[in-house]
């Protein structure tokens, strides 16, 4: 991309505080960027050839949304836990293993999207981000969902087609939790803790794909009580 054109990018952008630079073919970060820290709050670069993030992304201090979906990144910079004003955290298509544990200090963040990515384990330390209200994990390669899953404040999880065999009860536990999504995994209908059907808030709980028929759902204690709370959030949205 000329440099002309990215000028003026940067000019429409500190006027603006959106900064939009998607499928150019960028292999980097636009160094240029950094002189506009105390004015972005909307960075979006999806779409391009990006390896890493610099450093430098935690100086972004007014930034609320940060994208950079199908890209190239492996791993993010821990500098990104400086960005305390951020909402929206999407890094869809890239090529994530794991996740920097400052993570859980980005307390203003309401979405966080890794779907498509290679994270193998559940993320830990996310239990502090009292905002959330969407965890997208689906196109991923866990295999497990942890007991410390009780500490996740979001709304919807969505972890469909990962390879998911093993799912702590303790998901009953999230307080706020309304919509748990995981289509085409690996359970089996004993797999499926009671308590998410008995005790818990989810009341859409989606199943399709794995190695049960989901019908078999109706068989299992506490599926009436589930079918009263998704009724009930049917009724209200209707």
């Amino acid at each position: 991309m000329g440099n002309s054109a990215l000028k003026s990018h940067l000019e429409t952008s500190q006027k603006t505080g959106v900064f939009q630079l998607t499928e150019k073919g960028l292999q980097e970060f636009p160094e240029e960027l950094q002189r506009l820290t105390a004015n972005l709050r909307t960075v979006d670069l999806s779409g391009n050839k990006i390896e890493v993030l610099p450093a430098a992304v935690g100086k972004f201090l007014q930034l609320k949304s940060l994208s950079v979906n199908s890209n190239r990144l492996t791993c993010l910079p821990p500098e990104i836990s400086q960005l305390k004003k951020l909402e929206t955290l999407s890094l869809n298509g890239n090529r994530i293993q794991v996740l920097p544990p400052g993570l859980g200090q980005l307390k203003a963040l309401r979405t966080l999207s890794l779907s498509g990515n290679q994270i193998s384990e559940f993320p830990s330390g996310l239990g502090s981000l009292r905002n959330l209200d969407l965890l997208d994990l689906s196109r991923n390669k866990i295999h497990n969902v942890p007991v410390e899953v009780a500490e996740l404040q979001a709304i919807e999880i969505n972890l469909n087609q990962n390879q998911i065999s093993i799912l702590s009860p303790e998901i009953s536990r999230c307080p706020r939790l309304k919509v748990l999504r995981l289509e085409e995994n690996c359970l089996e209908l004993s797999s499926i803790p009671l308590s998410i059907l008995k005790e818990s808030q989810v009341s859409l709980f989606s199943v399709e794909g794995n190695l049960f028929e989901v019908k078999k759902l109706r068989d299992l204690d506490g599926y009436d009580q589930y079918m009263e709370r998704f009724t009930a959030t049917k009724k209200k949205f209707a």
